[in-house]
């Protein structure tokens, strides 16, 4: 479904029982998806440790890899295996942790996520302060003339994905949404309506 959607990338949240309270899926099932997907895969850690599984992620299948910025003692040494091992990197904050702690890691990174739901678990109620917090990020690119993608992930919705879009928002994680409708694939062509309609 996904593959003959209008959805660029699949995401995939990857969970090990101790960053967050939730467990989900590992390497056999990464594999099993990048097997079929036609879409290139955005693989978002929420483990710990996550440097001793860099390689292993990548023979998986992540083309991009997120890591987050809580769960990482030597941030730029991590950012720096990704991409020597051939993959995209990205950081994500927690809603609890500012943006200005990536003031010197930015240059490095591909993509910033911001969680705008406290990480762990799908349907949750979106947290209003994150538009600060992208419109702070956003500046702090423009101001660098960076590249860097923003994208957030939890309780985007047809009725804030354009506002979110304007704050400064390039990449949305998406779940609940478009897997609750009646028309997943149908879902997923209205949001993108919404914001290529500026």
């Amino acid at each position: 479904m996904l593959n003959s959607s209008s959805c660029d990338w699949i995401h995939l949240d990857i969970m090990d029982g101790n960053y967050v309270p939730n467990l989900t899926f590992g390497f056999p099932v990464i594999q099993q998806i990048k097997s079929i997907a036609k879409k290139p895969l955005d693989v978002h850690l929420m483990i710990v440790e996550p440097d001793r599984y860099l390689e292993r992620f990548r023979d998986s299948g992540a083309d991009i890899l997120t890591v987050h910025y809580e769960a990482c003692l030597h941030l730029n040494r991590t950012v720096n295996a990704i991409r020597d091992l051939g993959m995209k990197p990205a950081v994500s904050l927690n809603p609890h942790t500012p943006v200005s702690v990536l003031d010197e890691i930015l240059p490095e990174l591909y993509m910033v996520l911001l969680m705008t739901v406290n990480p762990g678990f799908g349907a949750q109620k979106f947290i209003d302060s994150s538009y600060d917090k992208i419109r702070k990020l956003k500046r702090m690119i423009t101001e660098n003339n960076l590249n860097t993608l923003i994208e957030i992930d939890g309780g985007v919705s047809l009725e804030n994905i354009k506002s979110l879009n304007h704050a400064g928002v390039d990449v949305f994680v998406i779940g609940n949404t478009i897997f609750a409708a009646d028309e997943p694939v149908k879902m997923i062509e209205r949001l993108g309506e919404e914001i290529s309609d500026k």
